[in-house]
């Protein structure tokens, strides 16, 4: 059975440090035999979550493809910039949105027996680790395996390069890595 991962990142911006980076865990995935799906925020927009458009119109339509996509993949490979020491609003959204359950479905199918595999850049001296920690705990509170291997790159201005990738060979093969264990934790999961 191939692994499928699903890839993204907690930022809408299109030069945004945080997609480049999963995209370079993504690439570690791959090469350590699985399938990567990439998702940007920016072509799946999801509303505000309001317990009120919820009642009144259902999951939106967004809603839906992210929630199927979650369900589709074993493990996920989250890159997420530190938004004043903490989570990103985009990504909470979105985490929030996945958690409710469609009718007749089981609460948190979406995240129970998944993996993931945290990081972020920031341009800042931590690198956006502070904002791990809380997705970390949210991940964890609704059933997300989350490996404790994770990596923050700071100073994400002079980080990358023109073409996207890390400078810095080490933490490059760092962000690699982080990608090719996903792929083999949760291949030792699913078998």
């Amino acid at each position: 059975m191939t692994i499928k991962i699903i890839a993204f990142a907690g930022s809408a911006r299109t030069d945004s440090f945080n997609k480049k980076l999963v995209k370079i865990a993504a690439d570690g995935a791959k090469a350590a035999g699985a399938e990567v799906t990439y998702v940007d925020f920016k072509n799946l927009p999801m509303p505000l979550y309001d317990e009120d458009l919820e009642a009144a119109e259902g999951l939106p339509k967004t809603v839906i493809q992210f929630k199927a996509l979650l369900k589709e993949h074993q493990g996920f490979l989250i890159a997420s910039p530190e938004y004043n020491s903490s989570i990103s609003p985009l990504l909470k959204n979105a985490i929030d949105w996945a958690s409710r359950p469609a009718p007749d479905e089981a609460p948190l199918v979406c995240f129970r027996d998944k993996v993931a595999v945290l990081m972020a850049t920031s341009p800042g001296g931590l690198g956006g680790l502070r904002g791990l920690i809380h997705v970390r705990s949210i991940l964890q509170n609704i059933g997300v395996l989350v490996l404790p291997e994770q990596k923050a790159i700071s100073n994400a201005y002079q980080a990358f390069d023109e073409t996207g990738n890390l400078k810095d060979e080490k933490q490059r093969t760092d962000i690699h890595n982080l990608g090719r264990k996903l792929a083999e934790i949760a291949a030792k999961l699913t078998n």
